[in-house]
């Protein structure tokens, strides 16, 4: 059975990213500079129509994290919104109703669906999210969140179970849940150099509604700031409600992005 860079062995047949991948994590920086100097290009992506977007962050991360995707799309007219929870310290189902108080608090507020956009185990909450209130739900975008396959192919496993009192076994139900289709569109996104997760546990079924957009050579750490996944997030927020279609990888960006038909193979 494989294991992953600590020895510790994943039970699916998975195992962590090595411990290269996992010290290259420090390129997130970079991802996070080349998006400052893109801006001019970034600003070039649609527009939105002014509905809200909630941002969910990482496990150990916070608001701040997310602040330069909320930045982003303020700027392309989105109603751009923090979860306001503090750390995001992990507890699946800890935190479900505090999620769900913010997603209705923001519903209401503005008559509108929402849009979530997760960031790693923020990913997995919007998932579970879109399965408890798809009525005020409009559209789901992951960033590297592991929620397929075997969820404990991480190099952070320990650390959350320790932090949130949870074992990744627990909600068994919830998370097979989570891993299948939801009743809203979704695109995952994430990086085979992802040095946190391993990066098949980030692949959701292709349907209709929804799509896998890989990234090339990203970081875990700078995924969320990576100037091509801000254009993707932006891209797909712009559908009009109630519609999809696949994520066009032509563009300023191109060549950040592997062929859909490679984002699903092995």
């Amino acid at each position: 059975m494989p294991s992953g860079p600590d020895g510790r062995q994943a039970p699916g047949g998975l195992r962590p990213p090595g411990l290269a991948l996992l010290l290259a994590e420090a390129r997130g920086l970079f991802e996070f500079n080349a998006s400052l100097l893109l801006s001019p290009v970034l600003m070039r992506a649609p527009k939105g129509d002014g509905h809200p977007v909630l941002a969910l962050p990482g496990f150990l991360a916070s608001d701040l994290s997310m602040a330069p995707m909320r930045r982003y799309l303020g700027e392309l007219g989105y109603e751009a919104h923090a979860w306001r929870m503090g750390r995001n310290l992990g507890g699946l189902g800890r935190m479900r109703e505090s999620l769900r108080a913010r997603l209705s608090e923001i519903h209401a507020a503005s008559g509108r669906k929402v849009s979530l956009v997760g960031w790693s185990l923020g990913g997995v909450y919007a998932r579970d999210l879109a399965l408890q209130a798809s009525d005020m739900v409009r559209y789901v975008i992951t960033l590297g969140s592991p929620f397929a396959n075997d969820v404990r192919a991480t190099n952070a496993t320990r650390l959350y179970e320790a932090l949130s009192g949870e074992r990744v076994e627990d909600f068994a139900e919830l998370r097979e849940a989570i891993a299948g289709d939801l009743p809203v569109p979704a695109t995952s996104i994430y990086s085979r150099a992802d040095g946190v997760v391993n990066w098949r546990t980030c692949l959701l079924r292709p349907s209709d509604r929804a799509e896998n957009i890989e990234i090339h050579l990203a970081s875990h750490l700078g995924l969320g700031v990576n100037p091509a996944a801000l254009w993707a997030v932006a891209d797909r927020l712009a559908q009009p409600e109630g519609e999809f279609s696949p994520f066009d990888r032509t563009g300023p960006f191109a060549i950040a992005y592997a062929p859909p038909e490679q984002a699903i193979s092995a």
